[in-house]
């Protein structure tokens, strides 16, 4: 990618720190993932660095917008194992019950059930998506998988880091709606491969947000060759207002929508649906509900 801009009389030279900066900028991402990284910065790092030198190369690219701004959270984060690692350990002193999955605001969990219930109704029955499996992701102690999933499919299974949330899911928090989990998957799911050819829906919700781009993309890719046929995936999560949003305390970052659907274009899937959940305080980060296949 070149650059050349001339200043207001007409004289080339004003370009050299300009050119300085754009060829520091480039060195900076030459070993980048070409794919994910090349036009690309996080919305933190861009705030970061416009303190920086790059600055001007910074000030170029909003005047002429030739390249346009997408995460690279694997740089925001200063490496994915502490990325990981911060969020195994905040979740582990996490408390299992609807409380502990809803953090400070349990009093929308029944408005959050009831507008993804809807939401769902739109890829499920005649020649739509089938009914008889689907996974939760991220899935804690089941609250998706009770109030959403098990009252549409024969069978669920549930995917989730934290064994005690799922020890809960199985001897408590589910009853006898349990002997319809077929499996549950103690996995990270950046390390997660889910069967082949098994599930009508995938759902996740709130947990893209605690993988990197890369990571997650890498599982919608994995995601996809385990729907059966006419099978979704839904993700529902919080988008940023701007950019990206970090959260170091639980160790998630939140993309804008637009950045979101990038990454799922990335994975070769086609987007059928988005909606805003309805119904929310406004002080919380804007939920997007978005299905795909």
């Amino acid at each position: 990618m070149e650059i050349t801009l001339q200043d207001e009389n007409n004289d080339p030279s004003g370009n050299f720190e300009f050119k300085a900066a754009h060829q520091a900028f480039r060195d900076r991402w030459k070993e980048t993932d070409d794919t994910m990284c090349r036009h690309s910065m996080s919305f933190h790092l861009h705030h970061k660095l416009q303190s920086d030198f790059f600055a001007s190369y910074l000030y170029l690219l909003e005047k002429t917008p030739l390249v346009k701004l997408f995460p690279v959270t694997c740089e925001f984060i200063k490496g994915e194992k502490q990325f990981y690692y911060r969020a195994q350990k905040f979740y582990k002193d996490v408390p299992a019950s609807e409380e502990g999955m809803m953090g400070d605001f349990v009093e929308i969990s029944n408005v959050d059930l009831e507008s993804s219930c809807q939401f769902l109704k739109r890829f499920v029955g005649p020649g739509k998506s089938g009914t008889h499996c689907a996974l939760d992701c991220g899935s804690g102690i089941g609250r998706v998988s009770k109030g959403v999933l098990l009252p549409v499919f024969e069978k669920v299974e549930m995917a989730d880091m934290m064994e005690h949330f799922l020890l809960h899911a199985h001897e408590e928090y589910l009853g006898d709606a349990a002997d319809r989990i077929e499996t549950y998957y103690c996995y990270n799911l950046q390390e997660f491969t889910p069967p082949r050819n098994k599930y009508d829906v995938i759902w996740m919700q709130w947990v893209a947000c605690h993988l990197t781009d890369k990571d997650l993309l890498n599982f919608l890719i994995r995601c996809k060759k385990s729907l059966r046929p006419n099978g979704v995936i839904i993700i529902k999560d919080n988008m940023a207002r701007q950019g990206c949003k970090l959260d170091p305390i639980d160790s998630s970052i939140s993309r804008h929508l637009d950045i979101m659907k990038v990454i799922i274009f990335k994975a070769g899937l086609e987007i059928l649906a988005v909606e805003k959940q309805e119904g929310f305080p406004e002080v919380i980060m804007p939920v997007w509900m978005i299905a795909m296949k």
